[in-house]
């Protein structure tokens, strides 16, 4: 019998659509080599326009589900998603603690695409509190990145991405990757920040369309860099090269956003384009 590929935990809610959540870094993380443990937060009313509804799960459920898990299989890296209440983030921050040699990717899922809120600012305060002291690295999004880093006392406070990086590292995480696709530039820029200030700064070629589960996608990506052994900033790197061709292979199966499409690499690239071409 062959050795267990890399483990991944992930703690994310359900998307029916299969485009993000839990099913999105099951996806990845399998895509990718990684064995994937799911725990689930949350179920979500959602379709590939927007996100409806969102029922969390009694955070006892969610910690019994990652109990059984890690009592059971070693576990490499932890990844989080949406989380679903302060409660949750709570518990969940109980569980990883008891594991501090295990890696944390925690992607603050804090709106959907469309803009549709998924966090309120009771549980971004529980996520800087209690979560990012935690994290190896955390992958906001420019938007996310302002709104964890901004100092509500202060209305008059509008830190730049630098400043939200600085900040957000000041909280206890070793990384923060702060990804540019909410920003007005010809390019989407993405950089990394260490304690030391810039690791690296990447510019990808802006794909046209919207994509639901990009987020998700490029934060699973870095888990299993980091579960296979890669070094923080070649796995990053690595991660947005997978997630760049996951976008520019994706497809639109309703009539929403595009999905990703994760298992790029096991089509023929002229079948990709056939595909797109006829949608």
């Amino acid at each position: 019998m062959s050795q267990p590929p890399p483990i991944v935990l992930s703690f994310a809610a359900s998307d029916s659509t299969g485009g993000a959540g839990i099913q999105a870094d099951i996806l990845t993380l399998a895509s990718m080599g990684c064995h994937p443990l799911s725990v689930v937060t949350a179920v979500t009313v959602q379709d590939t326009a927007g996100v409806d509804d969102v029922m969390a799960l009694d955070p006892e459920w969610v910690t019994d589900q990652a109990r059984a898990v890690l009592e059971d299989m070693p576990v490499h890296v932890f990844k989080m998603g949406l989380l679903g209440s302060v409660e949750i983030i709570a518990a969940i921050a109980e569980v990883v603690s008891d594991y501090p040699n295990i890696p944390v990717v925690l992607d603050p899922v804090l709106a959907s695409g469309r803009g549709d809120e998924l966090a309120n600012e009771e549980m971004v305060a529980a996520m800087r509190e209690l979560l990012l002291p935690q994290a190896t690295i955390i992958t906001p999004n420019s938007l996310e990145a302002r709104r964890l880093a901004q100092d509500y006392e202060d209305e008059s406070d509008m830190p730049d991405l630098h400043q939200c990086a600085a900040r957000l590292l000041r909280l206890g995480c070793e990384y923060v990757f702060v990804t540019g696709t909410h920003e007005n530039t010809s390019q989407v820029v993405n950089t990394l920040y260490g304690t030391t200030g810039i690791v690296r700064t990447d510019a990808w070629d802006r794909l046209t369309g919207s994509y639901h589960g990009s987020g998700c996608t490029l934060a699973s990506a870095i888990a299993a860099t980091l579960a296979n052994g890669l070094p923080i900033a070649e796995g990053v790197y690595e991660a947005q090269e997978y997630t760049w061709q996951s976008l520019k292979a994706g497809f639109r199966p309703g009539m929403g956003q595009y999905l990703p499409d994760r298992l790029f690499w096991t089509r023929d690239e002229n079948s990709v384009e056939d595909r797109n071409q006829a949608m």
